[in-house]
């Protein structure tokens, strides 16, 4: 199910909801109709700060994204 976010015309409360079939959102707050999507940032976490793969391009002993001989270890 995707989700999207809004932001109401009449009270500018922003929020996310989850939009199923042909149900029409509405705002939390004041219950309007009158509402404009917005861009939705798409966000990954992760457990570790590090990732175990190297950047595409990169050199794979340092992991500079400017590809191979790039930095000082090669």
């Amino acid at each position: 199910m995707p989700i999207f976010e809004y932001i109401c015309r009449d009270c500018t409360t922003r929020f996310e909801t989850i939009v199923t079939g042909a149900r029409t959102p509405v705002c939390p707050s004041c219950q309007s109709a009158a509402l404009d999507k917005q861009h939705s940032v798409f966000a990954v976490s992760a457990k570790s700060g590090r990732s175990s793969v190297s950047a595409p391009g990169s050199c794979g002993a340092c992991g500079d994204p400017r590809g191979p001989g790039s930095c000082q270890t090669n």
